[in-house]
């Protein structure tokens, strides 16, 4: 194994400016958030009882000597509460997951304008403005993804706006929103060059308001490169990328293999912060097989415990993000780093072979992260690729009627599908228009799943999978 080491607005014209509210804006509006699963208040306790307060493992950020824990909270995912027929954040359970991750050492928060319909810097800013400042870090983005954002004004409405929504006058670690991705390198300098932007943002850093400057990238590699390039005069002090222990090698559609990336932050000291480490829950929802290999290694280790140990092994990454719903998602974060036991080199080859293996499988690269939503016809994305890839994983997508477990499976995927999907927004309901294409950070071709799905699911209703093949 090779490891490298304030002009302000109203919240309805703000919404309007960054595209949120609708997807007529034009931005990609990353929902991000999940519906609350009931769980009692005495259970909170209980799950996080037995693991101890006073062991997080820190990393020290080289230019300003901060102590960053290694577990990162993503506020990507914040949970999700019906109120009179409309879903809003559970500010009430938010509050709750900041605490106990605070009272266990997390300090480091991630959150972005977009993130939840636009909502998560507001319920991140309220769960955080209970603890005193120096307690945590914040890290926020220049989400500006809708082209009547790329002007100078609209893009410092949207810093202005991150500062007052988390309630702070100052952010400990700012962003340039997914550089590489839509249309590459024009795309990035419409966004933060031709306007002034990136001079902006550097100047707020001189001037002590933005603490550490750096950017998360998905997509372009060219774009990437170009990052390093002005890295003598941007001096980034961080950078957020992708990484796990499938990327490492399998880095899907036009992504880039995180060993590349890695390994080039690590030439110029650029510390790393890990986004990602799960795919989006996929690699804590693999195939049968791999999870029996898993737990015939370890089983009293979760699934995902692997993915984060492998993450936080890496010497050069500061914190590793993780967007946790549910509190049993923080209490096995906090079992994973209170302290890392940080993997040996035969685990991390045990790991590179595991991956081998899930890549025969095959899945559609969706890490749930929702920025193909809203769909302007309704179609829930993320759920339709979601039930695939799950039926996959569980040996639920025959190749023919002839497959062994032809009707098991056949029943299983229809009936999970009608169930996890409304049917008025499944895959037959795409019309191609291809607004999705260009906001999915995995590069996935969405309207040809879309077709592919819509037409293995009408193959099953219709007894006729696989006959075209045979013919």
């Amino acid at each position: 194994m090779k490891i490298i080491k304030d002009k302000k607005m109203d919240r309805r014209e703000f919404l309007r400016r960054v595209g949120a509210g609708s997807a007529a804006a034009g931005m990609a509006a990353l929902t991000g958030c999940t519906p609350r699963t009931e769980i009692k208040e005495d259970e909170y306790s209980s799950e996080t009882s037995d693991i101890p307060t006073d062991q997080m493992t820190y990393r020290t950020n080289p230019k300003t000597g901060d102590k960053v824990s290694l577990l990162g909270y993503g506020c990507m995912r914040w949970p999700n509460i019906n109120v009179d027929g409309k879903e809003k954040i559970d500010q009430e359970t938010v509050n709750r997951l900041v605490d106990t991750a605070i009272a266990h050492g997390v300090n480091y928060f991630d959150t972005s304008p977009a993130y939840c319909r636009g909502m998560s810097e507001r319920a991140t800013g309220i769960a955080l403005s209970r603890h005193p400042r120096d307690k945590y870090f914040i890290a926020t983005k220049m989400s500006n993804f809708a082209p009547q954002t790329w002007n100078r004004e609209a893009s410092i409405d949207i810093y202005n706006n991150s500062l007052k929504e988390l309630q702070t006058d100052y952010i400990d670690y700012m962003l340039l929103h997914c550089v590489g991705t839509g249309s590459g390198m024009r795309e990035f300098e419409q966004r933060f060059i031709d306007n002034g932007i990136l001079d902006f943002l550097m100047e707020e850093r001189e001037a002590g308001r933005i603490r550490n400057l750096g950017f998360s990238y998905h997509g372009d590699v060219k774009v990437f490169d170009h990052m390093l390039e002005l890295h003598d005069k941007c001096n980034w002090d961080f950078a957020q990328i992708q990484l796990n222990y499938l990327d490492w090698k399998h880095a899907g559609g036009n992504n880039t293999n995180a060993e590349y990336l890695y390994n080039e932050l690590g030439k110029r000291n650029i510390p790393v912060v890990v986004m990602e480490p799960l795919l989006g829950g996929r690699l804590s929802k693999v195939h049968d097989h791999v999870v029996a290999r898993f737990k015939q290694k370890e089983p009293d280790r979760s699934v995902a415990s692997w993915a984060f140990r492998y993450a936080g092994t890496f010497p050069e990454v500061l914190t590793v993000l993780s967007g946790m719903t549910f509190m049993e998602h923080l209490a096995d974060n906090l079992r994973s780093f209170c302290p890392l036991k940080p993997l040996d080199e035969d685990e991390v080859q045990y790991l590179y072979d595991t991956a081998d293996l899930i890549v025969q499988y095959p899945t559609i690269p969706c890490n749930d992260c929702k920025y193909c939503m809203p769909c302007p016809y309704g179609l829930d994305i993320p759920a339709i690729l979601t039930h695939y890839n799950k039926c996959v994983n569980e040996g639920n997508v025959p190749e023919s009627t002839q497959s062994e477990n032809y009707r098991k499976a056949r029943q299983a995927f229809l009936v999970g599908y009608d169930r996890s999907v409304p049917k008025l927004r499944q895959a037959n309901h795409c019309i191609g228009c291809r607004k999705c294409v260009s906001h999915c950070p995995q590069n996935i071709n969405i309207p040809r799943q879309m077709r592919r799905i819509d037409h293995f699911v009408e193959q099953l209703k219709q007894n006729t999978l696989g006959e075209n093949k045979q013919a």
